[in-house]
């Protein structure tokens, strides 16, 4: 019987490829979550917000120290979807906010983070997340995609931003390709480990596929073909193998602002946040800012 395709990132969240009942089943409740992202926020200058959307209430973290520059704008990856293969989480809070961990490491003046629609935000906040398939299957949706777009309007017109620089982590890569094809301020695109073709990865690891109602980047993708974009890709990554980012550039279509990064010894999670420094000073093709 084939599973639901966000079992696979449950598996990652987990650490391990094949999933462990032991290491879930002692996760850490919602609030020992938010207090160790708070954490690591905290450690960078970053403040914590709650953005009311359309039709969400979304967390972010943000440092703004010159207003008027580009933001740098992190988004996390799916989450912790599934508790087990056969039952949903009732909160999908990432355990690891690697997006987060990016984040910290950014030394630009204006960074931004931003959960996925019902990462942090209690559901009494938020009563679009009583329905558990915004993690699941919609998560690419309408509604999420915009959502996530007002959140960027809102921050970018606070800090007067003179552009903004979109970085995705593994879904929400997806959601940073989404979200780039919708605005006319995007300087740059990087995703990490980026889910950029769900339906080519759902195949690969013979799952069911996303919802109708979720959106597939690999219809856009030839619309970013003049955005400068760089694709990291772990060597290890078994999650989100490389191909993923080659069927995307592939669908872009000839365009010498669009590359593919293999890093060395790095899977799904681990490695990205040591190697993240040296990957954000690598020179984009079609601009100079970084």
């Amino acid at each position: 019987m084939k599973i639901l395709p966000a079992r696979i990132f449950t598996i990652l969240i987990c650490g391990v490829l094949f999933f462990s009942f032991a290491g879930c089943l002692t996760l850490p409740s919602a609030s020992e979550r938010l207090s160790t992202s708070d954490t690591i926020a905290q450690g960078s200058g970053f403040h914590r917000s709650r953005v009311h959307t359309t039709p969400f209430t979304l967390t972010a973290y943000s440092k703004i120290q010159n207003p008027g520059q580009p933001l740098h704008i992190y988004i996390e990856g799916d989450g912790y979807a599934w508790v087990t293969r056969n039952r949903v989480s009732g909160d999908p809070t990432p355990r690891r906010p690697v997006a987060l961990e990016l984040a910290a490491e950014d030394p630009a003046p204006n960074v931004i983070y931003l959960a996925r629609p019902c990462q942090y935000t209690p559901v009494e906040m938020n009563a679009a997340c009583e329905e558990e398939a915004y993690w699941i299957g919609k998560r690419f949706s309408e509604e999420v995609i915009g959502s996530m777009n007002q959140a960027i309007d809102k921050f970018a017109k606070e800090a007067q931003s003179s552009g903004i620089h979109l970085i995705g982590y593994s879904g929400g890569g997806a959601v940073a390709a989404l979200i780039a094809v919708r605005r006319q301020d995007v300087k740059s695109l990087r995703t990490v480990a980026g889910n950029l073709d769900p339906k080519g990865l759902d195949q690969y690891h013979e799952v069911s596929p996303l919802s109708e109602a979720s959106l597939d980047p690999m219809e856009v993708a030839e619309k970013l073909r003049s955005i400068p974009q760089y694709h990291f890709v772990g060597t290890d990554d078994t999650v989100v193998p490389v191909f993923v980012a080659e069927h995307f550039v592939k669908k872009v279509g000839d365009s010498a602002c669009v590359q593919v990064k293999r890093v060395s010894g790095v899977d799904h999670v681990h490695g990205w946040v040591e190697a993240w420094p040296r990957l954000l000073k690598l020179p984009m093709n079609g601009t100079d800012s970084n």
